[in-house]
């Protein structure tokens, strides 16, 4: 996708179609490639699944999306789509990127390069002076901080990289403070770092939404910290993402008496690198530059890998009878049914479009009903308890 700045009408579409409901990060490429634009998809979807006789999405209202554009305004909100030169390379970079993202506070913090500290919430002290020492010495070494605004680990990372900067990233909307304890931390973040969401102002986090974010926190890092993580927590699912996003992820090792340690000490365990300061960090920053850079080259799928319009039915057909209700990732309809990645890609958006399919977070999709194809993602692999 060719980086361009975006008119107020064509942003507008955008954020539109990127609320819509049943229009996932997947779909929304797809349906840019098809249309061309994301006025001329919003023109083109609702007569695609009209012919089609179901309903598989359900455009946003576009009062409701003037009004959220007004309300963004007023607040200082930036909207910044996936294909504009202000909108992080890192995170563009990786398969699920967020069409539209939202932003209180300094664009730049978002070009400069980041490493996410995420942990506990329910943190020991040890914990806690960790991830600050970290977030200091990682700022002093002209590192931004990245991470989630949760209750321990996430807080004080925040705190100790407001004055060398730091990024949130929320599950809720840009006008919400979740944890509400949090109220002061995430006003400092916006005077003086940037606070990110991809959800609509007014948007009260559930617990389906903080997978979504923690995928923007790893897409937005070098490399992701963990400090402190139980065995079966939210912290680890980003370190997960992390690491199918092509980021290194870094570990501080813990006693394993501690339960809060046993998370980090597995990572460790499975390849994770072991660190005991900031300096373990900054040696890898080189290479973890380069392997993000490497990452930007966006693959560019040609029309000519597209059949014809009655191969693209039959297509459509035997995707669909690949497909169940547990979610399988696209790479995999690509290897069982021996065609592109461009074909498979746009036979799911057929089934998408007639409600036959949902796409879910993490390029996963599934069977669906016309109901559960309108629903954003909270199942599979990616369910996890509140983070």
């Amino acid at each position: 996708m060719a980086q361009r700045e975006l008119d107020d009408k064509e942003r507008a579409a955008w954020l539109r179609l990127s609320r819509s409901r049943g229009v996932g990060p997947q779909t929304f490429s797809q349906l840019l490639r098809r249309f061309g634009s994301a006025s001329e998809a919003l023109a083109g979807t609702e007569e695609l699944a009209r012919a089609a006789g179901r309903k598989g999405l359900v455009l946003a209202d576009e009062a409701a999306v003037e009004a959220e554009l007004s309300r963004g305004a007023r607040l200082g909100v930036k909207f910044l789509a996936s294909c504009e030169p202000a909108y992080p390379a890192a995170l563009r970079a990786i398969p699920d990127p967020p069409p539209v993202i939202g932003v209180r506070g300094h664009l730049r913090m978002l070009s400069a390069n980041g490493v996410g500290i995420v942990g506990a919430r329910n943190a020991s002290a040890a914990g806690r002076r960790m991830a600050a020492t970290l977030a200091q010495d990682l700022g002093k070494g002209g590192l931004v901080v990245i991470s989630g605004l949760a209750r321990g680990i996430d807080g004080a990372a925040h705190e100790a990289a407001l004055p060398s900067g730091t990024v949130a990233v929320v599950a809720g909307g840009l006008d919400r403070v979740y944890p509400p304890e949090h109220d002061r931390l995430m006003a400092a973040i916006i005077e003086q770092g940037a606070v990110v969401s991809e959800m609509p102002l007014g948007h009260t986090a559930k617990a389906r939404d903080f997978p979504k974010r923690n995928r923007i926190v790893s897409g937005l890092s070098l490399g992701v910290i963990v400090v402190e993580a139980a065995e079966r927590s939210g912290t680890l699912i980003t370190a997960r993402m992390a690491a199918e996003q092509g980021r290194e992820v870094f570990a501080v090792p813990g006693s394993p008496l501690d339960p809060r340690c046993h998370g980090t000490n597995s990572l460790i365990r499975h390849g994770a690198i072991l660190i005991q300061n900031a300096e373990d960090v900054l040696e890898n920053v080189g290479s973890l530059i380069a392997r993000v850079a490497e990452d930007e080259t966006e693959y560019e799928s040609a029309q000519s890998d597209l059949p014809d319009a009655e191969g693209r039915r039959a297509l459509s057909d035997y995707v669909l009878s690949l497909l169940g209700y547990a979610p399988v990732h696209i790479d995999v309809l690509v290897r069982e049914a021996g065609e592109s990645h461009a074909a498979i890609a746009d036979a799911l958006l057929e089934l998408v479009l007639t409600g036959r399919a949902a796409e879910m977070s993490g390029g996963l999709y599934a069977r669906g009903t016309d109901e559960a194809a309108l629903e954003p993602a909270e199942g599979g692999r990616m369910r996890s308890s509140m983070y």
